[in-house]
């Protein structure tokens, strides 16, 4: 027989048998089921779609709901002008619309490109390389973790607005809301699809309802102005027009356009033909955001709605509109404050989805691929609630305080999903004609393409800047150094899977040691039926078996030398001294003796006996010396652990001896 190559992997033995076998038990029921539904098997997966009326409320909810913020936000930094200043949010949305035009134009090429799923981050990785899309990737993650808490602290500013003496009570209201949407999203997103279409409808029927009425009445001349409007608020102090400040409202207004590009990162949860409803919806969903954007912006400057965080400006229109806080007003409340709250549901729809398609890259940890019960990414879901959960604490569920934060991440991953898809046209434009056999398909129209993907780089790149720069000191250097070191965990995390990889590959790895010497410990407290167990499972793994005991007591040292004579059965017993009482430090050192001096072909194994309380609470009782053994064993290289569990018999509880082990 020749000798393998030292470079040759070893091969398994010829006919080595397989047998295939299907679990056939389902899951129990539980609390968890109750909670978010039946388990759901995998072949369901591709049943979990949706068309284009639900995909409008899961994944447009986002988008619509800044016509609650945006204005608003736009109006805060005019203010500091005076309010006459107030008047340029008119022409400013006029820009901000504009700028979501060719956001939208843009992002129907990355759907109709990309139909497994666009975002962002498969755009960068595919055309500019792996940094710019581990950029893109942490900016997304940022953008998803702020919608989440500035949705949600907006919705509860609206219901703040209609009852004020629940303005204390904010933070609160704000995480029981929170955790009332992971657990929707938990049931999956078909489900939860389902439950949030009637309120999104419900929220964009209200809301035509008060700008149609409200132009309605401005072209009749029956409109008017607010009634008792609240204080004016000025952040910052008193300040001058300039161009500096209009830019600043111009950055707050842009948080309209976030949400857009949720879509194009969730094409392959619609239905077939998916390329084809993701693209319609996004249509519907921006042309009514368009539309209702404007015409709030425009009403609120000509009833003189003045921003403030006791009464938000959405409600100031409701009560001008509709005469009073009568029924319409409330109704328009409601809707307003669901769809701001249920907007939190496009995060919860893409955020698990970008972790797991980051994760499954390896720069984030490989569970975020995990899929729960319900098929939906459990661990994405949870780590989005808590991330959150703590900003909407730390920041005290203020909008206001949140909105710095948020844009420049949205706009950044715009910039890098724009300009990937510009050098993907760029690239199907230089291929030759004989390419199509390579994958490289020549598309007639790549030239005019290629200009409106980069114009929206463009655009979105110079509103980055803008944001960067105007929002600096307000919050936005936050997110300036936050990215960088998030990109920087994505790369070590990504380090470490590379390294364990290469550390456990099969390659020049030759044929698998065997080991020729099989050393087993067993730590033993005293003698009793557990010990027992112990070294009759230690002796089937080896006959060279040691059992050791930590002598802190010469009386109790004695009594397990006496019964050793008895129940040892021929295996040796090391007893160490330790006149300082203590177990795991005499314990490791002999361990650390042992290894100095072994072989590479030994192989060392400990079998701690571990008890099973008869109760959970019983475990209290004890001293869980396995526990802390294994804990402190775990890390050193070239040692096995092995727990023997074992329960006390409530029929024969007398046995030889005594002690926990």
């Amino acid at each position: 027989m020749n000798a393998q190559s030292e470079s040759e992997p070893a091969s398994p033995p010829a006919g080595a048998p397989v047998i295939e076998r299907a679990a056939q038990r389902a899951p129990r029921r539980s609390w968890r089921t109750w909670l978010i539904g039946r388990p759901m098997p995998t072949r369901d997966a591709p049943h979990q779609t949706v068309g284009q009326l639900v995909g409008l409320a899961v994944f447009g909810a986002d988008a619509l709901s800044s016509i609650a913020y945006a204005p608003q936000e736009t109006l805060v930094i005019l203010a500091a002008a005076g309010p006459q200043a107030l008047g340029y949010a008119f022409p400013i949305s006029l820009i901000i619309t504009a700028l979501l035009a060719v956001v939208t134009i843009s992002y129907q090429q990355t759907i109709h490109a990309y139909p497994n799923g666009g975002g962002a981050y498969t755009v960068a990785l595919e055309n500019l390389g792996v940094l710019p899309a581990q950029v893109a990737g942490a900016a997304l993650l940022m953008d998803y973790i702020l919608l989440a808490a500035v949705a949600i602290s907006s919705g509860v500013a609206q219901i703040v607005s209609a009852f004020p003496a629940l303005f204390p009570f904010r933070v609160p209201l704000s995480v029981v809301l929170l955790v009332l949407i992971m657990l929707a999203n938990l049931r999956g997103v078909k489900e939860s699809g389902a439950l949030f279409a009637l309120p999104t409808y419900f929220f964009l029927g209200m809301t035509t309802l008060t700008v149609g009425l409200g132009l309605w009445r401005y072209l009749t001349g029956a409109l008017g102005g607010v009634v008792d409007p609240p204080a004016l608020e000025v952040l910052h102090g008193a300040q001058p027009l300039t161009l500096f400040l209009l830019l600043r409202a111009f950055s707050n207004g842009t948080t309209a356009l976030t949400g857009v590009e949720c879509i194009s990162n969730g094409v392959t949860a619609f239905k077939e033909p998916r390329t084809l409803n993701a693209s319609r919806t996004m249509l519907w969903m921006s042309g009514i955001l368009g539309v209702l954007f404007i015409g709030v912006t425009f009403l609120l400057g000509q009833i003189g709605a003045v921003p403030a965080e006791t009464e938000t400006v959405i409600s100031q229109l409701a009560r001008t509109v509709f005469g009073d806080r009568n029924l319409l007003y409330l109704g328009t409340i409601a809707a307003t404050t669901i769809i701001l709250v249920l907007a939190t549901n496009t995060a919860f729809a893409d955020f698990p989805r970008l972790t797991a398609l980051i994760g499954g890259e390896g720069f984030l940890p490989r569970y975020f691929t995990y899929r729960g019960s319900r098929l939906v990414f459990t661990y994405g879901i949870v780590a989005l609630t808590t991330i959150a959960g703590l900003l909407i604490i730390a920041f005290n569920a203020s909008v206001t305080a949140l909105i710095p934060l948020w844009a420049v991440g949205v706009f950044l991953s715009f910039t890098l999903s724009q300009a990937g898809m510009a050098r993907h046209w760029w690239k199907i434009g230089r291929s030759t004609p004989g390419a199509e056999e390579a994958g490289a398909p020549r598309d007639p129209g790549w030239t005019w393409k290629l200009a409106v993907n980069g114009l929206g780089a463009l655009c979105t790149a110079v509103v980055t800047a803008v944001f960067a720069v105007t929002k600096f000191a307000d919050g936005a250097w936050i997110i300036l150094l936050l990215l960088p070191a998030a990109v920087a965990a994505f790369f070590t995390i990504n380090r470490n899977y590379q390294h364990v990889a290469r550390d456990l590959s099969l390659d020049a790895f030759g044929q698998p040691p065997r080991t020729r010497r099989h050393r087993v410990l067993v730590p033993i407290s005293g003698i009793h039926r557990g010990v027992l167990s112990a070294l009759d499972y230690a002796r089937t793994l080896s006959t060279d078996v040691t059992a050791v005991h930590i002598a802190s007591d010469p009386a109790q040292g004695d009594q397990v030398r006496r019964l050793w004579k008895t129940w040892g059965d021929g295996v040796r017993l090391v007893v160490i001294d330790s006149p300082y009482r203590a177990f795991l430090e005499p314990f490791l050192d002999y361990i650390d003796t042992l290894s100095a001096h072994q072989q590479a072909y030994e192989r060392l194994t400990i079998v701690v006996p571990q008890f099973v309380p008869e109760h959970w609470w019983h475990g209290l009782l004890h001293a869980q010396t396995a526990f802390w053994l294994r804990f402190a064993l775990l890390h050193k290289q070239g040692i096995v652990i092995i727990e023997v569990p074992y329960q006390v018999d409530r029929d024969a509880r007398n046995g030889p001896g005594s002690g926990d082990g």
